[in-house]
């Protein structure tokens, strides 16, 4: 009888986690950032390029036999410096007001980068960091 309850139980929340799970955004719904998209950068006289874009992150997780999934988004950044191989970025803070971006490059060895964003001149200019010494950091967005 234990069993048939439990099953019973299962196949109620499976409906009532797919409502739930339909009102959630998907990533092409969330408000975009002025840093979001692809960037051509310099790099200490290099080129780079970075992007930052959200993508879909579902959940799920199970109790027992019964497992539901949930809907969500991240916020995803890379970096590839002179078509090197692309490395993690993570955001440490944004304004928009101000429009910067502060990064924190994930590679091997992770540091604090900085962009501001001139929206007259359509040009992020910033630095990073590598080893306790900052070097220049520009990037155009492509749009």
């Amino acid at each position: 009888m234990k069993n048939i309850t439990k099953w019973l139980l299962g196949l109620a929340i499976v409906p009532a986690s797919l409502v739930l799970v339909s009102s959630h955004a998907k990533a092409s719904q969330v408000a975009g950032e002025w840093f979001f998209g692809l960037w051509d950068c310099n790099i200490d006289g290099r080129p780079a390029q970075m992007q930052w874009k959200v993508v879909d992150d579902p959940q799920t997780s199970c109790s027992g036999d019964v497992c539901s999934t949930t809907s969500g988004v991240r916020l995803v950044g890379r970096f590839s410096d002179n078509g090197s191989a692309w490395v993690p970025l993570g955001k440490r803070f944004s304004s928009t007001q101000r429009q910067d971006l502060g990064i924190r490059y994930l590679g091997a060895e992770q540091d604090n980068w900085y962009l501001k964003y001139n929206g007259r001149t359509k040009i992020a200019d910033g630095w990073t960091t590598w080893r306790g010494k900052r070097y220049p950091l520009q990037c155009r967005n492509r749009r």
